[in-house]
């Protein structure tokens, strides 16, 4: 049986993890099946025994970042992170947008690191996985905390987000920019209020992150717009628009990305379109299978960010055209790590070259 939407959720269902010894199948057997019951958010203590997590993928512009939320109350039904709940044993569906960990210990133990003799200052990224201003953060606000420990070592991030609530962190955030060591990427995958109520129920509405760019820039604070997901047939036509819009409230810079839909997102993303927008299903998939030679997903490095064929180069001329003209096409914030300053019981510790 396939599951209605509920009312601020974007997963129709909340299928068993790929992980687990035994699994749920769907059936429609002709006997009357209830719809799922509505499920309200619980927030579970997660105890960090490491903070700062490390990649190798080439086609990153970082090498580390700090998650310090599990699962995403935004609920984007298109999401990349879904997949990493069913390591927990949890659903990629309903689960990752309703049953959420916070690592309440997450500045302590960053503090632990910074101030490690190995460590090496490079910048840290906010946002990789799951975003660091979801809903929860008002209660928690463990961002806010490690933005105070980013300000005590002067360490460089970015922060990826699609909430407006940034703008709570400006004091923060200006210090930081100050001394050039914070860049704000704010995702903004559509203007249509009514497609973004839809697609990613719980994120800020795109009239409040245009907002929210411009006090960010107002306050010195370099802001790159995310087009992404691109996702074709459905919102790539907006790319122009929404360029041009992030250009006026004064962002720098902008960059894009093509869907991607790797294991359980698939078909959450599916059933999620045919719930959503049934008429233009069959379509959008199509255009989805152009750009990933036929498959719904490809996980090669550069490939996965970008897609291939005539339809993803055709994307990426028309994004190429419209940062020239709109003036987005600057290089990316060089970080200074040179700034970076080990700090034990509130007292910076000095440098062999002060």
């Amino acid at each position: 049986m396939q599951q209605t939407l509920q009312k601020g959720r974007g997963a129709p269902s909340n299928e068993t993890g790929r992980f687990e010894d035994w699994t749920r199948t769907r059936t429609e057997d002709g006997w009357y099946n209830e719809p799922l019951p509505p499920q309200k958010t619980t927030v579970e203590v997660d105890r960090a025994r490491t903070v700062i997590a490390r990649n190798r993928s080439p086609d990153l512009p970082f090498d580390r970042s700090i998650n310090m939320y599990r699962g995403c109350e935004h609920g984007c039904s298109y999401c990349y992170a879904r997949p990493s709940h069913t390591y927990l044993g949890l659903s990629a569906g309903l689960d990752f947008e309703t049953r959420l960990f916070a690592k309440i210990d997450v500045a302590d133990e960053l503090r632990k690191e910074l101030n490690a003799p190995s460590y090496q200052c490079q910048m840290i990224a906010l946002g990789a996985n799951t975003d660091p201003y979801q809903p929860i953060e008002k209660q928690y606000r463990l961002t806010r905390q490690i933005l105070k420990v980013f300000v005590e070592h002067r360490q460089p991030l970015t922060i990826t987000t699609k909430s407006a609530s940034v703008v709570r962190d400006i004091d923060l955030l200006s210090e930081l920019a100050r001394l050039n060591l914070v860049c704000v990427n704010l995702s903004i995958t559509t203007l249509d209020s009514e497609l973004s109520r839809l697609m990613e129920p719980r994120a800020s509405a795109p009239h409040s992150r245009i907002r929210a760019v411009s006090q960010l820039s107002e306050n010195g604070i370099p802001v790159t717009i995310f087009f992404a997901p691109v996702i074709p047939g459905l919102n790539e036509h907006e790319m122009e628009a929404i360029l041009e819009a992030g250009s006026k409230a004064g962002a720098r810079r902008a960059e894009w990305t093509m869907l991607r839909l790797s294991h359980e997102v698939r078909q959450l993303f599916e059933d999620w379109l045919e719930q959503a927008y049934p008429d233009k299903h069959t379509k959008i998939m199509s255009l989805i299978r152009q750009v990933r030679n036929g498959k719904e997903n490809n996980s090669q490095f550069y490939e996965r960010m970008r897609g291939t064929g005539p339809f993803a180069d055709l994307i990426a001329r028309r994004f190429e055209v419209a940062i020239r003209k709109y003036g987005l096409d600057r290089q990316p914030v060089e970080l200074d790590v040179t700034k970076f300053r080990k700090v034990h019981n509130g007292r910076v510790q000095p440098s062999l070259f002060d």
